[in-house]
């Protein structure tokens, strides 16, 4: 497919809507919705190059035998669902920092080491060029609430017993619940 074009429709607070055309390959067109953090997008560089969004953090405990989860509620689905500690990287953050502010923030826990960041992915790559880097690692401490009033989060350590149950039963965001289905048969 060949990109001929983006229109903004709608600028947000923190997403802005856009129309992008296509050329498919017999020739046809194709107009494709989407969302962006990027309130500026016009060219094709500007779709795929820009910078990463997010961290998601997988977070063990210093045990290794338990993986923190957090039950979120999610607006948009109107539900709480199990998601990993997440959020947006602050301009001047580097991931790392945005990773330990984030975890501090909607756990209170602090980030004990970090083993392996995996590279960049996409949040909702059907609707979204939003983009993530994982943090791994190990945390600790003791949980306190959520600094955000926006934010309605419930943090706890999970067995992978628990975790096998929780799938059965729980909604999940799609990247926690792969993972997590894949830690819980190690």
């Amino acid at each position: 497919m060949k990109l001929k074009n983006i229109v903004k429709m709608q600028h947000g607070t923190y997403i802005s809507r856009y129309n992008l055309t296509y050329e498919t390959a017999d020739g046809g067109k194709k107009v494709y919705e989407m969302i962006s953090r990027d309130s500026n997008m016009k060219t094709r560089g500007d779709l795929v190059s820009h910078p990463v969004d997010a961290v998601v953090l997988i977070m063990e405990d210093e045990s290794g035998e338990h993986i923190l989860l957090n039950k979120e509620f999610r607006m948009a689905t109107g539900r709480y669902v199990y998601n990993f500690p997440a959020g947006l990287i602050d301009p001047g953050e580097t991931p790392d920092e945005s990773a330990r502010r984030e975890l501090k923030e909607e756990t209170g826990l602090e980030i004990l080491g970090i083993y392996d960041v995996i590279g960049e992915s996409y949040s909702a790559v059907g609707f979204s060029n939003e983009k993530n880097v994982c943090i791994v690692g190990k945390a600790g401490g003791e949980f306190k609430p959520s600094t955000s009033v926006v934010e309605e989060i419930q943090a706890g350590w999970y067995t992978k017993e628990e975790v096998r149950a929780l799938l059965k039963r729980e909604p999940f965001a799609a990247r926690t619940q792969a993972y997590c289905y894949l830690w819980s048969k190690k």
